[in-house]
């Protein structure tokens, strides 16, 4: 099996246990932090998740260097 089937399978799988686990997730505040920009006007909402983003990212760029290997 290749390097890049690998990361796939492991994406998948990361997305599977988020979506399975995001009941529980959602009611730590992740998604609604300060910074988190949301605009409502009329029938519409926007929302960009700005520092939820860097957050997320910082995660799993520490994760990468831990487990990344090399």
């Amino acid at each position: 099996m290749s390097r890049m089937q690998k990361v796939f399978i492991i994406a998948g799988l990361l997305l599977l246990a988020l979506g399975l686990f995001w009941p529980w997730l959602s009611q730590i505040g992740l998604g609604r932090l300060p910074g988190d920009i949301a605009i409502e006007r009329g029938n519409t909402r926007i929302y960009v998740p700005i520092v939820t983003c860097l957050i997320l990212s910082v995660v799993a760029t520490i994760l990468f260097r831990i487990f990344g290997g090399r």
